[in-house]
């Protein structure tokens, strides 16, 4: 079936295209070198096509959802495809850890892989995508809004998490890496084609993103927010970018001038495709009233270079989302060059990805779906689990002993949905838990769970273990039912919205809905469970559900009920109920199409005496391990949540949640030594652990490996190098007001207090020393750049990593940073061994950004040093100088 789909679609494709362009032919034309003038070719065929289009198709195909045009065998494509740290689809893919952990491994190879792993899944998903018939569903499309490379310049932001940190120069590599890991080597003929997100100048607060009018300086325009752009796009060569809501100097990011036009596509000589952010485009008229209506609005965005807009009402089929634009055309706002440049753009990016077939340079075979969730990229989750996790502090409890006792305790210590993080597919395989990875890592030791009790991080999906069907089999009876309508989704009059008969019965491990991988189910549809949840457990159990009607029944009362469908990104509501071990408790919930909220069952088993039960447990331990943190429901995008600490997404206090700190102050009252494991997408406020905890590790959202990572770390399995992507500061007391985008006071190369822990600390089970640098100029001239060179030794009995820094120390003048990153290595040394090391420092990385945002070389003398952390914060290193002379000025 897929085979006769894409052959056909493709063929007709090829036909289309070809009345106005020939194909090479088999035989000696075959030896004319395809490569060249891949994009021109590209660009030639789309043009072709999109002028054999009616202007009803072509206003069809600037949404993220562009239907089909059998005519001219086009398929389907939806360009919303999300893979963060992990492509999400229908079927299990692989968790990575969050991008700010990822930051933390301060590993460009590592990003590269794991961006390579994840372009791979989304091309296997865009597989499957075809052979079930939905290619104009989520996530099937062969481009990805990935990376988002916003500089993390507030711990208050929620989405700081899915960033790679603070600091533009490291933000910039890592941000080439993914991109150029997931596109791979051929930019121009890329397997999947990175977008990366929000241009610019977007980081918070959440609550005000559709409305905020950011007034930023050309300095810290040029010095902060558009570096990692700058690269992404010119260095990494990413083929598309996605606009952001607020607004930039009283100008829409998606209708700026300055960013679309003069910077991106002007200096930066950008010739891919700009996406919108998800109503960005609708936010022009009706949040910002920068444009007077809708069709206005498309007009701003459009005639800007926002080639393709996302809209959430794609998500329920909303009709006539297109309009907007046949309205700006009928009213002259926009004209047929306007729509044709923007389709232009996104067709030959769908010849270039493989998408349609018909360009002779693009000659792959589709990337089977057994390439997703493979063993190897299992082991690279945890590999970049284990490089992401960070020592802050280690009085010499760590590593654990074989043969120890412990006493694990706190809310996410058997906790595994927070592993995951935001941006995350609920399919992914299970998650392992701390409490479960110290439990594999130490089979010698003697380990006792400490139960908790309720907590505002409470919530982890109901393990398929738990349920049974109607007929007492392992899992629930799901039913799918298709609707009444067909196509459109619209009922039929006097019919029941959904057809009686089910289009397939099958038995789903949970909650869940597999609607897309299987044919017979239409795109309309609804999905309902039944069966009985049995608890491992007797006790007192918090429990909720998520983007589903029913019930469970206790006692022959309702419970974990739901009268009507949860919205996404609403909190999780909680219930406490009583439930026996082996008692069987029956559940029936339903979803259907147009539900924004993922089903889920989510339980959390308390203690109603945590401190006597922690003093019991500590009695017999020699360490205690306490698991505390945030989580993704707290942090995150746009969250409609407002309590102590947290508000909208964003967070109000750097501190821990209050439960979690009176956890602390107990387990330290033991007498015990305390091992403090944080998770979280943010700077905490670490204080009080760092002057009474014995060993801290930061652990991020570390993935589905998460809790196996932090375990061979702990018990020194593997050896802890993670860096901090960060500052860790003690309270927001210390920063700037959230909503002022002025760098000064922000981030280590501005900031002037004390820090808890400064950006790139961490420690290591080993210890490094360096050699005297040598710093010799390139082509004669240090203003053509520089090498320098060093010798890191591993100077203790272990073999560990290391993470090699270089800062520059820039000359006195306005607006200059204290001290800026401009080099970094990852280095895994054997106990004894010595290894050389260079930087080769570019013009541009010598440069630095004039208070009127002008980037040049500032004649004087320039600090270098290179170590295992900022100058002056007491870490391992050498430092030396370099003098430049002249003042050269760089191209934006």
């Amino acid at each position: 079936m897929r085979t006769t789909f894409t052959r056909l679609g493709r063929t007709a494709l090829c036909h289309a295209v070809l009345l106005a362009l020939p194909v090479l032919a088999h035989g000696a034309e075959m030896r004319v070198d395809v490569r060249a003038d891949v994009r021109a070719d590209a660009d030639a065929r789309a043009g072709a096509l999109v002028a054999r289009m009616t202007l009803d198709e072509k206003i069809a195909q600037l949404l993220n959802v562009a239907p089909a045009l059998p005519r001219l065998g086009i398929p389907a494509y939806n360009w919303w495809t999300e893979s963060l740290h992990g492509a999400l689809g229908p079927v299990p893919t692989t968790n990575f850890p969050e991008p700010i952990g990822l930051a933390a491994t301060f590993d460009e190879k590592l990003l590269r892989d794991v961006a390579s792993a994840i372009g791979t899944e989304v091309q296997a998903l865009h597989t499957l995508g075809r052979e079930t018939g939905r290619l104009g569903r989520i996530g099937t499309g062969l481009d990805t809004w990935s990376p988002n490379i916003n500089i993390f310049r507030d711990p208050r932001w929620g989405r700081g998490q899915e960033t790679y940190g603070e600091d533009p120069y490291l933000t910039a590599v890592l941000g080439v890496a993914f991109v150029q890991g997931v596109q791979g080597p051929d930019p121009e003929l890329p397997k999947v084609i990175a977008t990366p997100k929000h241009f610019a100048v977007h980081s918070g607060p959440e609550p005000t993103r559709h409305v905020a009018n950011v007034f930023v300086s050309d300095h810290d325009l040029e010095d902060t927010y558009l570096p990692a752009f700058r690269a992404a796009i010119v260095d990494g060569k990413a083929g598309s970018v996605m606009c952001a809501y607020n607004r930039i100097n009283g100008q829409p990011a998606c209708g700026s001038n300055l960013l679309l036009e003069r910077t991106l596509r002007g200096a930066w000589g950008f010739k891919g495709y700009v996406v919108s952010d998800c109503d960005a485009v609708t936010d022009i008229s009706i949040h910002s009233k920068y444009a007077t209506d809708p069709a206005a609005a498309v007009a701003v965005a459009l005639k800007a270079g926002t080639d393709n807009e996302c809209n959430t009402q794609t998500l329920s089929d909303t009709p006539g989302l297109d309009q907007r634009y046949r309205e700006a055309y009928q009213r002259g706002l926009i004209g047929m060059a306007d729509i044709d440049r923007a389709l232009v753009r996104l067709f030959s990016a769908r010849l270039r990805n493989g998408d349609l077939a018909g360009l002779p340079a693009r000659a792959h075979e589709p990337v089977p779906v057994t390439a997703i969730d493979t063993p190897e990229h299992r082991a690279l989750a945890l590999k970049a689990a284990v490089e992401s996790l960070v020592l802050l502090k280690n009085d010499g409890v760590l590593p654990l002993r074989s043969d120890v006792r412990i006493a694990v305790a706190g809310p996410l210590a058997d906790a595994t949905r927070v592993l995951r993080g935001n941006y995350s597919s609920t399919q992914s395989a299970p998650p392992v838990s701390v409490l479960d990875g110290l439990r594999a890592a130490l089979p010698g030791a003697r380990i006792q769970a400490v139960p908790f009790g309720a907590s505002i991080t409470d919530g982890d999906p109901v393990p398929p273990s738990a349920f049974r069907t109607p007929d007492g089999k392992p899992g629930l009876r799901a039913e799918y039912f298709n609707r009444n309508g067909g196509a459109a989704g619209a009922a039929v009059p006097g019919k029941t919205p959904f057809e009686a008969k089910p289009a397939a019965v099958r038995v789903e491990p949970g909650l869940e809905s597999h609607a897309l991988e299987l044919k017979e189910v239409a795109d309309h549809h609804k999905v309902v469970w039944t069966g009985s949840l049995v608890a491992p457990e007797t006790g007192t159990y918090r429990i909720g559900v998520t983007g589903v009607q029913g019930q469970m029944t206790v006692a022959g009362k309702p419970a974990a009920a739901a009268k009507s469908y949860s919205r996404w990104a609403e909190p999780l509501q909680l219930a406490e109920v009583s439930l026996e071990k082996g008692k069987s408790y029956p559940i029936r919930y339903q979803t259907e199409t147009g539900v924004t909220a993922v089903p889920g069952l989510f339980w959390k088993r308390i203690s109603r005496n945590p401190q006597a039960e922690l003093k019991k447990a500590a009695a017999d331990a020699d360490v205690v391990v306490a698991v505390v943190g945030l989580t993704s429901d707290l942090e995150g995008e746009e969250l409609a949540l407002k309590i102590e600490g947290f508000a909208g997404g964003d967070r109000t206090s750097l501190d821990l949640p209050r439960d979690q700190r009176r956890l602390l102050e107990q387990a330290k009252a033991t007498g015990k030594p305390l091992v403090v494991v944080v998770m979280g997408g943010s700077a905490i406020d670490l204080s009080w652990a760092k002057d009474n905890a014995s060993a801290i590790v930061a652990a991020w959202y570390p993935g589905q490996s998460g809790g196996q990572a932090v375990a061979d770390v702990v018990s020194g399995k593997s050896d802890a190098g993670g860096r901090l992507p960060l500052t860790f500061y003690r309270s927001v007391a210390d920063l700037p007001p959230f909503d002022d985008y002025g760098m000064k006071g922000r981030t280590y190369r501005y900031f002037t207090g004390t820090p808890v822990y400064p950006f790139g600390f961490g420690l290591s089970y080993t210890t490094f020393a360096y050699g005297p640098l040598q710093v010799e100029p390139v082509d004669g001239a240090p203003e053509n750049g520089v090498l320098v060179t060093t010798t890191v030794s591993n100077t203790g009995k272990r073999d560990g990593d290391e993470v090699a820094q270089l800062y520059l120390t820039p000359p006195a003048f306005e607006g200059a940073p204290r001290v800026a990153l401009r080099g970094f290595q990852r280095l895994s040394l054997k106990a004894g061994e010595r290894r050389t090391v260079s930087f080769r420092l570019s013009p541009r990385d010598l440069s630095f950004v004039t208070r009127d945002g002008v980037r040049q070389l500032m004649p004087g003398t320039l600090g270098v040093t290179v170590g295992s952390g900022q100058p002056g914060t007491g870490v391992a290193g050498q430092a030396a100088t370099v003098v430049l002379k002249r003042s050269d000025v760089l191209p934006r």
